[in-house]
């Protein structure tokens, strides 16, 4: 680039002193012309020299793209044999994870569905025994209905609450079952309470009587539940007319003074039951006038029970009284003959201690004598003569 340079500031000077110097000699202009060929011929190997400069250039330039072309060549080998390393060792740990999530899945699935299919079947086993509690209960209930339906096994069922209840509150000697009370009909009262008769007479008898007018009391609830005031009362009136006739049998069938109480009761095996008898006005009333007979429900004859237990416990003590008295008088005396032993044990005590004050005088005067043992000759004679008589005196 600087040989270029110069050339053209050669050339410049030329054209320059040309104009200045048209007439400077033929001398100067020859060398003038010969430094412009020698100017020219080195511009001619100066560009001959770029040439080859960048032939040269391109050359190594060809080169080194050939020698990076391969270089990158190999770098991509070795990335690619690299990346498939890195690929396969890749493929290798994801396969050997895989596995191992695999293993630890198939464990805790198995483990889950294990105790899935555990929890499922207490819960099926447990729905099963619901099952088979839900039919026993619907049979219950069958049977139940079937018992409640039926009049002589509804009868049955209550004559078997009256007599848990008796049991439960009575000795087994306060009351009987089918106690016959008419010796002309031979009529026979579900239960009937043992009341003492006066003075040493006979026993008399409390009749009771289970009565359960099922169908009656279950229209009456049913009418009650439509709110249905026509059919509500044609029911109370219903169930009223079934009590009524229930207790004219009792009255004419158990009620039989002296042998029976001048009254018996009717038993109505449910609260509700009792309620709507009770509930009526009237009835009641009407029906002890009438029938001498008294509705009792599972409560009210509980009640009744109680004080009539009461009565015998009270009846018992007053029969007994004589005895008790009879036991007491037999204490008071021995307990006076207690006293006289208790006198006599006081004496003996008194001169056992006076018998030990004696030895205790006896103790000190032999205890005395003994101190002076070191001052008494070898002998002890004399000792002995001084002690007697304080014996015979302590005698």
């Amino acid at each position: 680039m600087r040989r270029l340079e110069g050339i053209s500031r050669i050339k410049y000077i030329r054209m320059f002193l040309r104009s200045r110097h048209r007439s400077a000699s033929g001398d100067l202009l020859a060398k003038i012309e010969l430094l412009e060929r020698a100017q020219e011929r080195g511009e001619r190997t100066l560009r001959e020299e770029m040439t080859r400069g960048r032939e040269e250039n391109a050359n190594a330039a060809k080169s080194q793209r050939e020698e990076l072309t391969a270089s990158l060549e190999s770098v991509r080998g070795i990335v690619d044999l690299r990346l498939q390393e890195l690929q396969k060792d890749n493929a290798q740990q994801i396969e050997r994870m895989r596995a191992t999530v695999d293993e630890k899945l198939e464990g805790t699935l198995e483990k889950r569905l294990g105790e899935s299919f555990k929890l499922v079947s207490e819960r099926l086993e447990k729905v099963h025994q619901g099952l088979g509690a839900m039919q026993q209960l619907a049979s219950d209930v069958g049977g139940l209905q079937r018992v409640l339906t039926n009049v002589k096994t509804r009868g049955g069922w209550g004559e078997v609450q009256l007599g848990a209840l008796l049991e439960q509150l009575l000795t087994a000697e306060q009351f009987d079952r089918n106690v016959q009370t008419r010796e002309e009909s031979g009529e026979r009262v579900d239960y009937a309470i043992k009341l003492p008769g006066e003075g040493n007479g006979a026993a008399v008898w409390l009749p009771i009587d289970a009565k359960f007018p099922m169908e009656d009391y279950q229209r009456l609830i049913t009418a009650q539940e439509s709110g249905d005031s026509v059919l509500t009362d044609g029911a109370m009136k219903d169930l009223e007319a079934q009590l009524k006739k229930s207790a004219k049998d009792i009255c004419a069938k158990y009620i039989n003074p002296p042998k029976t109480t001048d009254f018996a009761l009717m038993f109505l095996p449910t609260e509700g039951l009792y309620a709507e008898a009770i509930r009526r006005i009237g009835l009641v009333e009407q029906v002890q006038r009438d029938c001498r007979v008294v509705f009792a429900g599972p409560t009210t004859l509980a009640a009744l029970l109680n004080s009539l237990q009461m009565g015998f416990r009270t009846l018992a003590i007053q029969k007994r009284s004589s005895e008790v008295w009879n036991l007491l008088a037999g204490v008071k005396t021995e307990f006076a003959k207690f006293g006289d032993s208790l006198s006599k044990v006081k004496d003996k005590l008194d001169q056992a201690a006076s018998d030990m004050d004696k030895v205790a005088v006896r103790s000190r005067a032999i205890t005395k004598k003994l101190r002076d043992v070191e001052e008494l000759p070898s002998n002890p004679q004399p000792l002995l003569p001084e002690l007697l008589p304080e014996e015979e005196e302590l005698e």
